[in-house]
């Protein structure tokens, strides 16, 4: 069998009984850093072999652990924090396992982005996880505008060093909507910060800029979408026209800073 095994994302005390009782009884345990997880199994005295998995070495040690399941053993696969494929290494496993034939069993248990939505105060009844979004600013903000009509509560990860250019991207894109960070959570620092969009992005360098960060924002407002794109979308490209820009050549510019085709950057622009 292969045990997808959710571990603490902070406080120990979230480890399920069974999540121990499954890791005492594998013959392996498939970690992302096996100096992180020994700490964890130490701590509940763990003392089964211990391999690490990794988006390095993920698709060589899968062959290996599908081999190790044929043979018979059970392997737990469990991530440094929460749940094992969530924005973290086990997709190619569990596929390669499931091809194989080997059963495949969640042992569920904290899952950050989770806990972040259901203590934010945004609709639950629909959540669309988006993990982590694209590094770079246009790539960013073309997912965003993707999402932008999404009937559900968005929920994403991000990074302390990317947080503020995230929620400015985010308040540009999908307009002024209600939106939460969640930081450090069940950790001893844990905070959730709630406001609009624009509120977030203005404190983000001073109060979210540490730790493990989720972020929560509210569904599809097209009113707000509306407003901001005209507004800010339209002043950009008024002032690229006075500077003496192109009028092509500064919808050009607009339409790739705001992650939209050029076409309805110009529908947007005649609309002010």
């Amino acid at each position: 069998m292969l045990y997808l095994v959710a571990t603490p994302i902070g406080n120990l005390q979230d480890m399920t009984f069974r999540s121990v009782e499954v890791l005492r009884t594998v013959e392996i345990i498939a970690c992302e850093d096996t100096r992180h997880s020994i700490k964890l199994l130490n701590h509940f005295r763990i003392s089964n072999k211990l391999v690490s998995y990794h988006e390095h070495n993920e698709h060589e040690r899968t062959d290996e652990l599908i081999d190790k399941m044929l043979a018979g053993a059970s392997v737990a696969l469990i991530s440094d924090a929460g749940t094992p494929a969530i924005s973290d290494p086990g997709f190619v496993i569990v596929k390669a396992a499931i091809d194989a034939g080997i059963v495949v069993v969640p042992v569920p248990g904290a899952a950050a982005f989770v806990a972040a939505a259901i203590s934010s105060g945004l609709p639950t009844d629909a959540l669309l996880y988006g993990g982590f979004l694209p590094a770079k600013k246009g790539d960013r903000r073309r997912r965003l505008q993707e999402l932008t009509s999404v009937p559900a509560t968005l929920v994403f990860y991000e990074s302390p060093h990317r947080i503020a250019k995230m929620l400015s991207d985010c308040f540009e894109v999908l307009g002024n909507r209600r939106a939460a960070v969640a930081r450090e959570l069940t950790k001893l620092h844990e905070e959730l910060v709630r406001g609009t969009l624009s509120e977030l992005s203005t404190i983000a360098t001073e109060r979210l800029s540490k730790g493990e960060l989720v972020i929560i924002i509210e569904r599809s407002s097209k009113e707000a979408l509306s407003n901001v794109h005209h507004d800010k979308l339209g002043e950009r490209y008024a002032e690229m026209i006075a500077a003496g820009v192109d009028h092509k050549e500064a919808l050009k510019k607009v339409a790739k800073k705001f992650g939209v085709k050029r076409a309805d950057a110009y529908r947007q622009i005649q609309m002010r």
